[in-house]
């Protein structure tokens, strides 16, 4: 994977601060292991892009709690509530998860990600 390929068809990953092209080049190298290209064809470099946006969110978010004091890598979950002052809002996070799906529902990415998993590992299927 090439980093200027996957930062023009993801373009909130521009920020090379934020995501540098060690981190690309790291998290690409683990995802075109774990992704199988014989499975994929033609959508392989898409998977692995996936891949990488997933890790990178999280790996951000690490940054992020770091930054702040916290502890980097501590395990959250989607959350269904939040409240600030007298304001509180509730989202049903089975709505949005994949079944199954474990932690790649931690990311839009990830989702998308596990959902093409099912798609590609099913075979052809017709309706």
């Amino acid at each position: 994977m090439v980093n200027a390929t996957f930062r023009a068809n993801f373009p909130e990953f521009a920020d090379l601060t934020a995501y540098p092209n060690s981190q690309l080049d790291f998290w690409a190298s683990v995802a075109e292991k774990m992704v199988v290209k014989c499975v994929w064809d033609d959508m392989y470099e898409n998977g692995v892009m996936l891949y990488v946006a997933h890790e990178l969110v999280l790996a951000r978010q690490n940054v992020q709690a770091a930054a702040v004091g916290g502890l980097p890598g501590q395990g959250g979950g989607i959350a269904s509530s939040k409240t600030v002052g007298s304001v509180s809002v509730n989202y049903d996070p089975n709505s949005t998860t994949e079944k199954n799906a474990g932690w790649w529902n931690l990311t839009n990415y990830g989702k998308q990600f596990y959902r093409l998993t099912q798609i590609f590992g099913a075979g052809c299927i017709q309706l």
